[in-house]
């Protein structure tokens, strides 16, 4: 079996996010989500629309998730990735080369985003 990790935010659920899911399931057997917790928002300095509990149960329905986990600081990735067996770490192309680090525990894909579509253009697209 092979197993997937992603991580991120999820606010403002959009395309781009499921197609990510999408392309990440793909990649495996098993779609873990490392979700943002508010606090690490914060500590990041984003601030979610939806809280936690609801961006989970939204992840949580959709057919590509098969596990969501609570992200709450920037160096778990790598307990993350022994702890749930993971095969392969994947992140939006945005992020090249930031996660290159986690190559001694496991693969590591970066995936294009899709074109037109963030969480940043939908909030800065409400405020006009």
């Amino acid at each position: 079996m092979t197993n997937v990790i992603t991580y991120g935010t999820f606010d403002l659920l959009h395309k781009g996010h499921v197609r990510l899911l999408q392309r990440a399931a793909a990649l495996g057997d098993h779609l873990t989500v490392g979700l943002s917790s508010d606090e690490f928002n914060a500590i990041k300095g984003k601030k979610a629309y939806t809280s936690f509990e609801d961006r989970k149960y939204i992840l949580e329905a959709i057919k590509y998730v098969d596990e969501v986990i609570p992200e709450t600081n920037w160096d778990q990735k790598i307990k993350d990735v022994q702890k749930y067996n993971i095969d392969v770490f994947v992140m939006g192309d945005d992020w090249k080369g930031k996660f290159d680090f986690l190559k001694d525990y496991c693969q590591v894909v970066y995936l294009p985003r899709t074109t037109g579509v963030s969480t940043t253009k939908i909030k800065s697209d409400l405020h006009e």
